[in-house]
């Protein structure tokens, strides 16, 4: 018991003097620190949209038999547009007794059966013809419709080699006003902003906060035309924060 409480305060006294070198060690540098923030446009090449459907009856197999049938007029209706199975699945279920008064039990309305179907659209320029034909099959709700690429890791790549590209053009344009020169890199930390497709609800709107850019990319042509729903774009953003030692 004894070495092993040995061992744990050497182990600590060794940590907290590298910490303390470490400090001691970044105020004896002269450094400049910046950041650089990047976005690349992409327009979306796949969509996922997650449907509810919503069925009631004071009898519960009727309830459920209905709901049964919507499910496969709407499966029915995807595969029609060459869906894939796997692309397919019901990732909610809900049976329920419902009252007019729910704590008092008072006035039975129905069972109420609830399901969510949520299906990956790989080729995007089908999106509104699928959206169509799932709310004529049965479809109540349209809980979400999120536009997405396939290819994230490669825009993230790019997103954060803009980034650091911004925030090293910064730091030369900083310390030249100050009549000083950018040496080597001292410390590389990126932040937490990662991809953003800004989109919400029925009608795919974007948003999102308002964010100072240092590079702004478009990767990808155009949204398909001829088409009542644009399909825009989405954003890959990246964020690095820099320390260069000065000369």
């Amino acid at each position: 018991m004894g070495k092993m409480l040995r061992l744990s305060c050497l182990f600590l006294a060794l940590t907290l003097a590298f910490s303390c070198y470490a400090q001691t060690e970044a105020q004896d540098k002269r450094l400049i620190t910046v950041t650089g923030d990047a976005e690349v446009k992409v327009v979306p090449d796949e969509v996922i949209i997650t449907l509810g459907i919503e069925t009631d009856s004071k009898d519960l197999n009727a309830a459920k038999t209905e709901n049964d049938e919507k499910i496969k007029k709407i499966i029915n209706a995807a595969k029609n547009l060459k869906i894939e199975d796997k692309y397919i699945q019901t990732d909610y279920m809900n049976i329920a007794p419902r009252y007019k008064d729910y704590w008092q039990k008072d006035e039975f309305i129905g069972y109420f059966v609830r399901k969510n179907i949520s299906i990956t659209l790989k080729d995007v320029s089908k999106f509104e013809q699928l959206l169509s034909n799932v709310l004529e099959a049965g479809a109540n709700y349209v809980h979400g419709i999120d536009f997405r690429t396939t290819e994230l890791r490669k825009h993230r790549d790019e997103a954060r080699a803009l980034a650091i590209k911004a925030a090293k053009e910064k730091a030369d344009a900083l310390a030249k006003q100050l009549g000083q020169v950018v040496g080597k890199p001292y410390k590389i930390q990126e932040g937490q902003l990662g991809w953003w497709s800004g989109n919400y609800g029925w009608w795919g709107a974007r948003g999102g906060a308002q964010m100072a850019q240092n590079a702004i990319q478009e990767a990808g042509g155009p949204p398909e035309m001829g088409s009542s729903i644009a399909l825009g774009q989405i954003s890959i953003r990246a964020q690095i924060t820099v320390s260069f030692e000065l000369e």
